[in-house]
């Protein structure tokens, strides 16, 4: 009854009733009387629920208003992102969905209020949120927010594949040294195998300009000798796809010419000595640079004479180099290398516990402008005998010759080419660790192991879509 009295007495006030002294003991029976008891309870009751309506509608404007954040996700790569309900003004949701994510290929996860899945189309989407708040009768029909979801295009498709010989003839291609756009090879090495790829990157591709890339490979069976050359012509070199090509193929022929069995006598007889005493340092870089530099001048040479008979600059042919020429032994194998440009040859030894980066690159103080087997000047520079590498290795998993296209996406920086760590990451990417899941499978009954390194070589980098060839022997 004081509840009553009170509130009669603020609502006789705020309508300007006095009640005069003479008329106090009325009042009281006023006060007392059931039915303005229970007006008054239900007047409070209506207070009530009016108060909680209000707040009610502030926290649903609360959550319409609050700007909320779907962040960007991109056509074809797996999406997954959690929404943040932790806000003050979202705390208060007591459910919520999306409309429609489907259409889009994702899906909201309640659970972990995030919404994941793989894109399927792009652009710039308006997505329903449907919602209830704390204090909403569980039968209330949900709320609806307007969210923005960008999903951006794969960039992969944003560029074109213009084959380089579109609607040319034969004519066409044999005067403009036309090569293909792709070349893959799996084949036996000795007792080793090679799975090799060169391809156009996406740069070229666009344009429908050429492969400057180019391998070659061979294993002379009579006397169990290998080689396996990679090059990449210069971009800004009118004719670099066919500078490549001529320095591979002339490291082939010098070596098919030049492995006599003369030869490979005092070859094989220094690397045993070697590999059993100790041998004699000298004798051994005798050796590497006494034949491996004869073979790179041949290869410049066989480039500046093709250069003259068609009447062209030799700069117009600009390209790197790198090759291994390597045998099997009793006691294990021998590997001999050169390099000139920024191609890295690495070997990674059997348990994948040691990396040896058989070249240097022409980076650093050459920054900017790289070395090419093209320059004469590099045959005498006082640099010139410490392009060869060599070494004896009871065994190896891999060893691999790449051009920058892989080196720059996948290393980034030179020092990262010494880390063992950075190899074995290398390693996991080719095995499938990587976000597309392309995977090669380094087996050698795998008829479709070059297939699949030309699949992973599709590889997206942003500011990486330069040629790529890799070349594996395993």
């Amino acid at each position: 009854m004081l509840e009553t009295k009170k509130y009669l007495e603020s609502l006789f006030k705020a309508y300007h009733v006095e009640v005069l002294s003479n008329k106090q003991d009325l009042f009281e029976q006023y006060v007392s009387e059931s039915f303005n008891i229970d007006a008054v309870k239900l007047i409070k009751e209506k207070h009530k629920m009016i108060m909680e309506n209000w707040e009610l509608k502030v926290r649903i404007e609360d959550v319409l208003t609050k700007q909320m954040i779907i962040p960007n996700a991109t056509v074809a790569k797996p999406y997954q992102a959690t929404l943040d309900f932790n806000q003050p003004e979202f705390q208060e949701i007591s459910f919520v969905e999306f409309e429609d994510l489907g259409q889009f290929g994702l899906d909201f996860n309640p659970e972990f209020k995030r919404i994941e899945g793989t894109p399927k189309q792009s652009g710039e989407f308006k997505v329903k949120m449907k919602f209830n708040v704390l204090g909403e009768d569980e039968n209330s029909v949900p709320h609806t927010k307007i969210l923005s979801l960008l999903i951006n295009p794969d960039p992969k498709s944003l560029w074109k594949n213009i084959p380089s010989d579109d609607q040319k003839d034969e004519i066409w291609k044999k005067q403009n040294y036309w090569k293909t756009d792709q070349s893959d090879d799996f084949k036996p090495l000795g007792n080793k195998h090679i799975v090799v790829s060169s391809k156009r990157g996406r740069s070229h591709a666009n344009v429908g300009a050429f492969r400057e890339d180019d391998y070659a490979f061979k294993h002379f069976e009579a006397n169990g000798w290998s080689i396996v050359c990679v090059a990449d012509g210069a971009g800004s070199a009118k004719l670099a796809r066919k500078g490549s090509k001529l320095a591979c193929k002339a490291i082939v022929d010098y070596f098919e010419q030049n492995l006599a069995d003369d030869n490979l006598k005092s070859y094989d007889e220094i690397i045993l000595h070697h590999h059993q005493e100790g041998g004699d340092a000298q004798q051994i870089s005798q050796l590497v640079y006494n034949n491996l530099s004869k073979a790179a001048f041949y290869a410049h040479k066989q480039i500046e004479s093709f250069a003259t008979e068609i009447d062209h600059p030799i700069n117009d042919f600009h390209s790197t180099l790198i090759f291994a020429l390597f045998k099997k032994f009793d006691f294990g194998y021998a590997i001999l290398t050169f390099g000139v440009g920024d191609c890295p040859i690495g070997l990674l030894n059997k348990d994948l516990t040691g990396i040896k980066l058989m070249n240097w690159l022409d980076v650093g103080e050459f920054s900017g402008g790289t070395r090419f087997i093209t320059m004469p000047e590099i045959f005498s520079s006082e640099k010139y005998s410490t392009r060869f590498g060599f070494t004896l290795t009871d065994d190896f998993s891999y060893l691999m010759l790449m051009t920058d296209g892989i080196y720059d996406a996948k290393f980034v920086v030179e020092a990262n080419l010494e880390k063992l760590e950075s190899w074995k990451t290398f390693v996991d990417d080719l095995k499938g660790n990587n976000e597309d899941r392309a995977a090669v499978n380094f087996d050698a009954t795998n008829q479709e192991i070059a297939n699949q390194l030309s699949a992973w070589m599709d590889f997206w980098s942003p500011g990486n879509h330069d040629d790529r060839t890799l070349a594996i022997i395993f």
